[in-house]
């Protein structure tokens, strides 16, 4: 059997202004051939899943196309141009396939397909026609639209936030596609979209409210004839129709009974849905509590939100401690100029900087602060744990560790890095037991590495283009009426 696969990946924020570029992708991931393999093989990733699950049954393995980028504002039309033009063509060199296993985001979004992923899994289907069977992966943040689900014989989500299954799902979709191949099965799905968008301050998959939810859909998987479920928690930064939460069943050859479980999900989350609307603490909360807690504490940033697009330089909270003398603070801030104002100075040196603050004005005014420079770093640092986005090398650019006289150590950094492994701050020879607080720009990504000396965790009600407080952003396009913005939304799930 020769068994394509194919991933094109990326988390649109239509709340930023600079749109993403075709050199982003380049930067991250654009890989064709046989380099998708080697880029993928060993990583925690759904097409490291996918090379695995498949070299265990003995298919032939037909690597075309992926392509990933950091998320960030809607992709140009140039860029989606490219990157499409690209996969086509890998796709019609690549021959005759069997079967064909796919990795969108599910959260894409471009100036010219605003379901950039319906879009393009909609054109592979026509490509490969009808007698092709087609399994899809999708981020647990997707924002599920009818055409994905249409095109695909199967789509499987990630289970947990932090994103820490995510080979187990390229494994679960390789053994589905393979199984289905062999005849032993015939994948349908249905969807249901129930009308409620859950807060980003409420998605951690290991508490409440998430774990009741997650624990109904594991409940399901027991039932005859239930090939797999997903819970889709929607990307609420991405101002699209299908913008909110979403659900999909396959079962085995039962398309009316595949719909009547996904509405019974959609359902259960209807019945709770208060449940899910955020909890918010405010910056003066969220420290005043650090000071009754043993450190370190972690406080989420959550309106710079890195893994949701944001700029990374966010000085909000870490203002509000300089203010305040301490306590003693590590935060990681991404600007350039800072790096390289530090790295002409050296080692040793004292000088001023305007920290942070520079990409967009809703997250903080510049940080002004006297520091000695402490070190200097090319940023580049691994994690073998698996993590939330699977990666296992990281790249922060040339990076500068200073600290001020009242104990704030800043990391800057010259490339935008999300908080998901601890050792991008050991890389650069820091301890962080040594600290109070520890502050991660992100909102449940950190847990699952920062967890491993922080016994406490605060989200912060933030501002910035990621904030946890929606009320605060402005949609055009989003589905209405749709709770918790509508309060009196109705639910028809039929």
């Amino acid at each position: 059997m020769r068994i394509g696969i194919i991933g094109l990946q990326h988390e649109s924020n239509t709340f930023i202004d600079a749109p993403t570029t075709i050199d982003l992708f380049r930067r991250e991931t654009f890989v064709i051939g046989d380099a998708v393999i080697d880029h993928y093989a060993d990583a925690h990733h759904e097409i490291g899943g996918f090379i695995q699950g498949l070299r265990q049954t003995g298919a032939d393995i037909v690597p075309i196309f992926a392509a990933w980028a950091m998320p960030a504002g809607v992709i140009s039309a140039r860029c989606a141009d490219e990157l499409l033009i690209a996969l086509f063509d890998a796709l019609d060199a690549a021959g005759r396939l069997d079967g064909l296993l796919v990795a969108p985001h599910g959260a894409g979004v471009s100036e010219r397909h605003r379901d950039l992923d319906g879009y393009w899994l909609t054109q592979i289907r026509q490509r490969i026609g009808t007698e092709v069977p087609m399994v899809c992966t999708l981020d647990l943040h997707a924002n599920l639209s009818p055409p994905m689900v249409d095109a695909c014989n199967a789509t499987i989500a990630y289970r947990t936030n932090p994103h820490l299954d995510q080979k187990q799902c390229g494994l679960d979709a390789a053994r589905l596609l393979i199984g289905t191949l062999e005849g032993r099965f015939r994948p349908t799905a249905a969807a249901a979209f129930p009308p409620v968008a859950i807060n980003i301050e409420r998605q951690e998959t290991a508490r409440e409210p998430c774990r009741s939810l997650l624990a109904r859909a594991d409940q399901m998987l027991t039932r005859p004839g239930v090939l797999s479920n997903s819970v889709l928690l929607g990307f609420p930064y991405a101002d699209v129709e299908e913008m909110g939460s979403a659900f999909i069943v396959v079962t085995d050859d039962d398309p009316p009974r595949a719909q009547a479980l996904a509405d019974e999900l959609a359902a259960t989350l209807w019945d709770n849905r208060h449940d899910f609307v955020a909890n918010l603490t405010s910056i003066a909360e969220a420290i005043d509590q650090t000071a009754r807690l043993d450190g370190p504490v972690c406080l989420l940033d959550m309106g710079d939100n890195i893994g949701g697009g944001s700029g990374a330089d966010g000085t909000a909270i870490a203002l509000a401690i300089d203010q305040r003398g301490g306590p003693r603070t590590f935060v990681a801030i991404n600007d350039p100029e800072s790096v390289a104002e530090a790295s002409a100075a050296g080692p040793g040196a004292t000088l001023n900087l305007r920290v942070g603050g520079k990409a967009d004005p809703l997250q903080g005014s510049p940080l002004e602060v006297r520091c000695t420079v402490g070190s200097l770093h090319d940023g580049t640092f691994t994690e073998a744990k698996p993590r939330h986005g699977g990666r296992t090398t990281y790249q922060m650019g040339t990076t500068a560790i200073v600290e001020t006289a009242s104990g704030l150590v800043i990391q800057l950094t010259s490339k935008r890095t999300a908080p998901f492994s601890l050792n991008q701050i050991t890389s650069c020879d820091i301890d962080p037991s040594q600290f109070q607080i520890l502050i991660a720009k992100g909102v449940v990504a950190p847990i699952a590495a920062y967890a491993e000396v922080c016994k406490h965790f605060i989200r912060v009600n933030t501002p910035g283009v990621t904030t946890a407080d929606v009320t605060r952003l402005e949609y055009h396009h989003r589905r209405r009426p749709l709770f918790p913005f509508e309060q009196d939304a109705p639910c028809d799930l039929k």
